[in-house]
């Protein structure tokens, strides 16, 4: 096949399977779509993947300026990707022509090649895509406009119609170059292959929002202790707690979710005890100093990173999230020594994943009370009344935003 034309049929087929089937595209890239691709073709297919999902409302309102009427979704897709590569300057004569092709290779779609011709040579390269930016859906934006006003989600938005930036938790001193963030993540240009920087091999840091990489500074002082992480996989807290110098038990009900765990400790030369178990049915042995709970939920704050979960997503889903997640504080609260302490996070925009479950366990545990966490960087502002810390992706929007978790740390 010739030279690019690879990328954006694979790109085609994880959109395909994004906005056709509804899949994870983190599953997707890691099925047979890419697995016959040599790395950089598969970063490039990820890469143009991500940036038409980021931006398909603006895409299609320019698209609607020349097509008639709206065509199936295999050559919609064709010309999405097309238009996304000329909003970011890509040369006009290789996109017309490789979208073109990419109609007479597809399977019915040959009918379709003059059409797409037709309509992309009258998109100019650098062609700006006109606004507002992509929407989140409505089952997730009309709660967020009730909890944060209409102004705050247009500016969420916005960040997240953006690609977003690599943030790195260091470790050791080789790094690539990069802006050090006000909470000690360094920040540095996303794309590329990740293996492929600096300090990688080595184990000198690892790649965690730098939002995600406040959970474990909102414990405190963790040397010496004993420290339990649950749902720990991918590993960026378990290796955070590992360098700060507490004894880890990390436990992840997936096992290979868990073998990325093992593979990153692997890599920074950091240990852990790694448990694969349902936590709502494991046992320790001993309570523990401190216990970390990343909960399951929505990730409905990592958009920014994942746009695919707004198309493959309807919000059914939230409520049993609520139940489990609640389920998980009473039980992780179980695993604490008295006078212990517990941060409960999850990457969710919404309240009733964050505020409205922190406000139940303080009912619920009449002994329960909230630790305040002075955390380096972190605006006053952003904690709320019950004590929690709220984190919204148009937080340092200026710098690139972070990704929407709440968290809060608590002791009885």
């Amino acid at each position: 096949m010739a030279e690019g034309l690879v990328a954006r049929q694979a790109a085609l087929e994880l959109l395909g399977g994004v906005l056709g089937d509804r899949q994870p595209l983190s599953d997707l890239s890691e099925g047979p779509i890419l697995a016959r691709l040599p790395a950089s073709e598969r970063a490039r297919a990820q890469r143009l993947a991500l940036e038409v999902l980021r931006q398909i409302e603006p895409t299609d309102r320019l698209l609607q300026t020349f097509l008639k009427r709206e065509p199936p979704l295999a050559v919609l897709n064709i010309l999405r990707l097309a238009v996304s590569e000329l909003a970011g300057g890509a040369a006009a004569h290789g996109v017309v022509n490789s979208a073109v092709e990419l109609a007479r290779r597809g399977r019915h779609l040959s009918g379709a090649a003059g059409m797409i011709n037709a309509v992309l040579r009258k998109v100019p390269s650098g062609v700006p895509l006109p606004g507002p930016a992509q929407k989140m859906p409505r089952w997730l934006r009309q709660p967020l406009v009730h909890t944060y006003g209409r102004e705050v989600v247009a500016a969420i938005e916005a960040v997240q119609s953006k690609v977003p930036p690599m943030d790195l938790t260091l470790r050791g001193t080789v790094h690539p170059e990069g802006v050090s963030m006000p909470t000690g993540s360094l920040r540095v240009a996303g794309g590329g292959q990740v293996s492929a920087l600096p300090g990688y091999s080595e184990g000198a840091w690892w790649v965690q929002d730098v939002a995600a990489a406040l959970a474990v500074p909102m414990l405190g002082e963790v040397r010496g202790l004993r420290v339990l992480d649950l749902c720990a996989a991918p590993g960026g807290k378990t290796m955070q707690l590992a360098a700060a110098g507490a004894t880890v038990t990390a436990l992840d009900i997936s096992g290979p979710r868990m073998a990325r765990v093992r593979d990153n400790l692997a890599r920074t030369g950091l240990s852990a005890d790694l448990v694969v178990a349902d936590a709502l049915h494991w046992q320790p042995e001993a309570p523990y100093d401190a216990v970390l709970l990343d909960a399951p939920c929505s990730a409905t704050g990592t958009i920014r990173r994942h746009p695919d979960l707004q198309y493959i997503r309807d919000g059914s889903e939230i409520a049993a999230l609520v139940v489990l997640q609640a389920q998980l504080f009473e039980r992780a609260l179980t695993f604490l020594k008295p006078g212990g302490r517990m941060v409960f996070c999850t990457c969710s925009l919404l309240p009733d994943e964050g505020e409205a479950q922190l406000a139940a366990a303080l009912a619920r545990n009449p002994g329960l009370r909230v630790l305040h966490s002075d955390l380096a960087g972190v605006s006053e502002d952003w904690f709320g009344l019950l004590g929690g810390l709220r984190l919204r992706p148009d937080h340092w929007a200026e710098l690139g935003g972070m990704d929407g978790f709440y968290m809060a740390c608590v002791t009885r």
